[in-house]
């Protein structure tokens, strides 16, 4: 922890993920998630992708690099995790499984993969807690804060 605590507010994130076809990869974002995007560079290698206040950047990895991988690449909060899997069911997504009730972190959700196998996660918190979902003592805050 910063000394006197941080002195700036921290606005949003932007995840980058590592694309191997990024025309493929914004048709996917844009067609099957809703996405807004818009592109960099000619050929384009860089795209920014965004839906409400959620933003994501797509790059063209180098050859011969792995891109996916078997945890979480980007887990984005939704206001209602049960339409948003009707609306990507609708979209034509794969979706393995309905929206699950997960105690441990407080928040319903499911999981899908892009094009490159990145796994995204979509949540909706259904236990309110102040510090945030998965940050109160009851999944080990305090633990952390201490350490």
């Amino acid at each position: 922890m910063i000394a006197g605590g941080p002195s700036q507010q921290m606005l949003r994130a932007m995840p980058v993920l590592e694309v191997r076809d990024l025309s493929r990869s914004l048709a996917f974002y844009k067609d099957k998630l809703g996405f807004d995007a818009s592109t960099w560079g000619e050929p384009a290698n860089f795209a920014i992708v965004q839906r409400g206040t959620v933003t994501v950047a797509l790059v063209v990895a180098e050859e011969g690099v792995a891109v996916s991988s078997r945890h979480w690449a980007v887990y984005l909060y939704v206001s209602d995790v049960d339409a948003l899997h009707d609306e990507l069911a609708a979209n034509g997504i794969i979706l393995p499984d309905a929206p699950v009730t997960q105690t441990e972190y407080t928040c319903r959700d499911f999981t899908i993969k892009d094009p490159d196998g990145h796994l995204i996660g979509f949540g909706q918190v259904y236990d309110a807690d102040p510090l945030g979902p998965g940050l109160s003592a009851r999944t080990g805050r305090d633990r952390m804060m201490r350490a």
